[in-house]
């Protein structure tokens, strides 16, 4: 089953896939549209009008030479409270075009032309401006205040700043910054909320400069407005998939480690003190090889690595928490001189970027359920076997369409004599993957087995979208069973795309023949690294730009591409550009043979060939048709079957259509089925198992977990309300 939404243009996520009109007028006009709006972003007056006054600024102070501090009359023109006190009102203004240091001079003047001429072609000259000039004052501002109130509590830091001067319009570009960052698709807006955060704590936390102080006030700020500045031009909002969990917390240990080496090797003054420690290098060398391996690990979604990374920053925050209460302590008591505070402007500011890192972790526990390949894992009282084991009874038995699904790893693993069941628990219900995969003789001992287990340990257990064979073997063993989808297959021997039925997939190819596309069958694995990152890149921007959360179960996505089995099929144009993307999972018969495939992902690019998805397919049909393969699988859309209701239609077969139909503008499984008729399927039902007819509320419940694992209550009361 695929996780994409279909192509229809009415349809409210059309985003995803694409519609195969022939209207290639409509292309033109979407071009010259594009090329428009291209032309009047090549005018951005508020970057140009900037960039012009700071070189100016720069030139005629010499800032771009000279340190401001060197220069008699520099509270004239940098701002701070020694040049408010001299009343010269205007220096917040005039610092914003100067920068206190040569570096931070060119530096801001690079950022102004790089980011905020960026910003300007993303929200418009008129909102780039407002902002600029309202976060620059308001927040330089306020951090002047909050030092002047610091420096009356005697602390160090705060008086070295009440007597410090500063320049520059870094403040103001990060906060248009952070309001562009809502106009940005998956993943790059969260990647570039989460860099321009990054710069601010760390600066605040070890550099703790007036700067610092007011580019944390005014991303505190920008970022939450940031969506509601943006106005029409924000894009919609979503979460992170699996993938962006894994590489966020793999870089912030990635950048933890930077940080303990740079603060052994340049010690500078921050807030809290020296930030010189007492740490050897081979303590240092230590702690860096430690979050560089869990980086590792956690980029993989290692659930060991997981549980490391919880016990370290739950360390760290403790220990955190614990020092700054003897602080506390001693400056309550007048015992400060007593207290060893060595080492505190390192430890203190690395405890909160190992909170930080704690959070995020809680927060994406479910992007982490990778088990180690090095041991088996015993798991809900059954034996425990990796995924190993599934594909050994998948090539000795064969399975269904399904059945390499339950290869994936988040699936828990029930073992019988000679075969397997895979299964996850939801809300105290066991759901397993489709058929057992063991030999047709032995499906009762099976059912049995896993009815066993299920009562064992206190669950409900059920099997989702099974074949139509297991569901008539599980009623003959007093088992109930109900249709909640229908496979749909497509029969290789004798095809041809002939015919006014096939007029769409016919067009698919002609465009991709004047386009220059062609088609791949490829191992995703073995290609190289440019190609890997625009299949993530097509993805991620599908999967974060949702309303709801990713879903899962049987749901595949780049990580389960990435298997050698799976084949991947690549729509790629002459300049090696990738336009679309499907991944195959193999069907396994008995003995070890391929004979058939599985669609799983299934996506394209936003900007590419419209009719990318028809054509992927179809290509796919004619080249495992070439290598001897009976069918394909175009899977069964989650919560959605063709046909009117029938008779003795059950109350869950109504939740679930509910659940269609809400899910629907998100998700798009409807739309998808009706998508998926363009290839003249056949169908084949498949069923939800199930004990009794009083384990239907929880089974639901266990169901719409399963795909859904990670929703919290009010997206699903959200959901509900629209």
């Amino acid at each position: 089953m695929t996780a994409t939404a279909p192509p229809e243009p009415t349809d409210p996520v059309d985003q995803e896939l694409t519609e195969s009109t022939g209207d290639e007028a409509g292309d033109e006009r979407l071009a010259a549209v594009r090329a428009r709006a291209a032309g009047i972003a090549r005018w951005r007056p508020v970057t140009t009008v900037t960039t012009l006054l700071m070189l100016v600024g720069g030139i005629a102070t010499g800032a771009f030479w000279t340190p401001l501090a060197e220069r008699s009359w520099a509270s004239a023109v940098a701002t701070g409270v020694p040049a408010l006190a001299e009343g010269h009102w205007w220096t917040p203004l005039s610092a914003a075009l100067v920068g206190a240091h040569p570096v931070g001079a060119l530096l801001g003047l690079l950022l102004a032309v790089v980011g905020l001429g960026w910003a300007e072609g993303r929200l418009g000259s008129g909102r780039t401006a407002v902002v600029l000039v309202v976060a620059q004052l308001a927040a330089v501002l306020v951090a002047l205040g909050i030092v002047v109130a610091l420096a009356a509590t005697g602390w160090v830091w705060a008086v070295g700043l009440a007597g410090a001067l500063t320049g520059g319009l870094s403040t103001g570009v990060l906060a248009v910054l952070a309001v562009a960052s809502a106009t940005l698709g998956a993943p790059w807006r969260l990647r570039l909320r989460l860099a321009l955060v990054g710069v601010a704590l760390v600066g605040l936390l070890f550099l703790g400069h007036l700067a610092d102080t007011a580019h944390t006030l005014a991303l505190a700020v920008a970022l939450p407005l940031g969506h509601r500045i943006a106005g029409a031009g924000a894009a919609p909002s979503g979460r992170p998939g699996r993938r962006e969990w894994r590489l966020v917390a793999a870089a912030g240990l990635v950048a933890i480690a930077v940080i303990r080496v740079l603060t052994l090797l340049v010690p500078v003054a921050g807030p809290l003190g020296d930030t010189a420690s007492d740490s050897t290098p081979v303590e240092t060398l230590v702690s860096v090889v430690i979050s560089l391996l869990l980086a590792a690990g956690l980029r993989r979604g290692r659930r060991l690595a997981w549980l490391a990374g919880l016990v370290l920053g739950g360390f760290y925050l403790l220990v955190g928490l614990f020092v700054i209460g003897v602080v506390i302590w001693a400056q309550l008591t007048g015992q400060m001189d007593q207290v060893e505070l060595v080492g505190l402007a390192v430890f203190v500011p690395n405890a909160v970027l190992w909170s930080a890192l704690l959070v995020w972790l809680v927060a994406g526990r479910h992007a982490f359920a990778v088990p180690s390949r090095r041991r088996l894992r015993r798991r809900g009282g059954g034996a425990a076997t990796g995924p190993e084991v599934a594909r050994d009874a998948l090539h000795r038995h064969g399975g269904s369409t399904l059945s390499w699904m339950t290869t994936w790893p988040e699936n828990r693993y029930l073992e019988h004599a000679d075969g397997v069941t895979a299964y996850r628990v939801h809300a105290g219900v066991a759901v397993a993957l489709g058929d057992p995969i063991v030999a047709p003789a032995d499906r009762t001992a099976a059912l049995e087995d896993f009815r066993a287990l299920a009562e064992r340990s206190g669950w409900v257990p059920c099997l989702f979208s099974t074949t139509e064979a297991l569901a008539d073997a599980a009623r003959a063993d007093g088992w109930r069973s109900l249709q909640v989808a229908e496979d749909t297959l497509i029969d290789l021997e004798g095809l041809e795309f002939k015919g006014k039925p096939w007029q769409n997939v016919r067009s698919a190819f002609n465009r991709a023949g004047k386009a220059g596309i062609s088609h791949r069958m490829v191992h995703l694995a073995e290609e190289p690294r440019a190609i890997v990152a625009q299949v993530r890149a097509i993805s991620e921007e599908w999967v974060g730009d949702k309303g709801l959360p990713e879903m899962g179960f049987t749901l595949g996505g780049v990580e389960e591409a990435l298997d050698p089995e799976v084949r991947t099929g690549l729509a790629v144009d002459a300049e090696g550009t990738v336009h679309g993307v499907t991944s195959w999972l193999p069907v396994y018969g008995p003995d070890d043979v391929v004979v058939g495939w599985t669609l799983d992902v299934m996506r394209r690019r936003q900007e590419g060939f419209r009719a990318v998805v028809e054509y992927l397919i179809a290509s796919a049909c004619l080249t495992f048709q070439a290598e001897g393969a009976r069918f394909l699988s175009l899977s069964g859309a989650p919560l959605a079957r063709a046909g009117d209701e029938v008779e003795g239609e059950h109350v869950l077969d109504r939740v679930l259509d509910r659940m269609g139909e809400l899910l629907e503008p998100y998700y798009g499984f409807r739309s998808l089925h009706t998508f998926k008729a363009k290839f003249q399927p056949r169908y084949a039902p498949m069923f939800l198992v199930y004990r009794d007819e009083a384990d239907l509320p929880r089974v639901g419940i266990g169901i719409g977990r399963a795909y859904l694992p990670d929703a919290r209550v009010r997206d699903l009361v959200a959901l509900v309300r629209s």
